[in-house]
């Protein structure tokens, strides 16, 4: 018995190109955050930073699978997300800077993104407290009749907070459509989730409140794909709100402040085999999808990208010293 070689997607067809969308928005990502890593150590960055290198195939993954109109919860690790939902990579940038040219007036900074014509509710500078406001927003979506879902992005150690059982446990009693997306990258700040969680299988508890749960590699992004189509698919007919655990790992510190010594190098080194941007590009090369002239190319388009909006945040003015009571209270100035 013989078998039939699968013929490659060359890179012309559809799937190629919207693989190489998934690959450039990775890199895109990646690259950000390399060059925001440089832009603290030269104090043109300030507070706190955390980076989202190696995790760049859940960012990608899921905001492939979802309408224009979702909405998006994030956390303090957010810049992946905000990329690749479409956040416009300068205001992003001048945010980080805090120039009032940023996407939250250069209020927020690193973890308290925000982009209205996006759907980007925002980054969440408390462990899980945007878990309880995707809630509130898939309640809003229900009662009103849009057909909307809302994506809420965590970390595994928001799953030791309160509010991550009272939410779940809320959206699966009210069906609301909402999906939960845990980046399980192994370490709450320093904490090994071995050491933090009795039972470290987070889509079984997740499914112990009613939700439907699975886990996923989420260092593939065609997998993360998959998997956040076939959760969406289920929220938008009316299955109810759906978990994934998405396996990842973090190649840098929780922070720039974290002087990372409480994983071995070796994991870490182990893990970086796994690096999803190597992962997409080998399958891409075995169907004939990528070329080394296409990937220089790409390369250097998202380098002059990122050099523009450094250049466009460091010209951004700063906010008056006059406006920083601008907001604090609702009126028709502040409007």
């Amino acid at each position: 018995m013989t078998t039939r070689r699968r013929s490659p997607q060359t890179k012309d067809t559809p799937v190629a190109k919207h693989r190489a969308d998934l690959l450039r928005t990775m890199l895109a990502i990646r690259r950000f955050e390399e060059r925001c890593a440089e832009l603290y150590s030269s104090t043109k960055i300030r507070g706190f930073l955390h980076l989202y290198v190696g995790e760049e195939a859940i960012a990608t993954g899921v905001v492939s699978a979802l309408a224009p109109d979702d909405a998006i919860v994030s956390t303090y690790r957010e810049h992946g997300h905000a990329l690749a939902r479409g956040v416009p990579m300068d205001a992003i940038m001048a945010e980080l800077f805090g120039r009032q040219t940023g996407c939250s007036r250069g209020r927020g900074g690193s973890m308290h993104l925000f982009h209205k014509p996006s759907a980007f509710v925002g980054g969440n500078a408390i462990v899980g407290g945007g878990i309880p406001l995707a809630v509130g927003l898939a309640l809003a979506d229900k009662l009103q009749g849009r057909d909307r879902v809302t994506v809420c992005f965590f970390g595994e150690g928001a799953a030791a907070e309160g509010e991550f059982h009272e939410s779940l446990n809320l959206a699966s009693l009210w069906r609301l459509p909402v999906l939960f997306c845990c980046e399980n990258n192994r370490y709450a700040m320093g904490t090994a989730l071995a050491k933090e969680h009795g039972r470290t299988d987070l889509a079984l508890r997740a499914s112990s409140y009613g939700l439907v749960a699975a886990p996923v590699d989420g260092m593939d992004v065609l997998a993360v794909e998959r998997a956040t189509r076939l959760a969406v698919d289920g929220i938008r007919s009316g299955g109810g709100p759906h978990f994934l655990e998405l396996a990842t790992y973090r190649f840098r510190a929780h922070s720039m402040y974290d002087p990372d010594r409480y994983r071995d190098k070796a994991e870490i080194e182990a893990w970086k085999k796994r690096d999803p941007i190597d992962a997409l590009q080998k399958v891409m090369r075995a169907d004939a999808q990528l070329t080394d002239q296409a990937l220089t190319a790409m390369e250097a388009e998202i380098a002059a990208e990122i050099d523009l909006a450094v250049a466009t945040a460091e010209e951004g003015p700063l906010e008056p010293v006059e406006d920083l009571t601008r907001f604090v209270t609702s009126d028709k100035e502040a409007s």
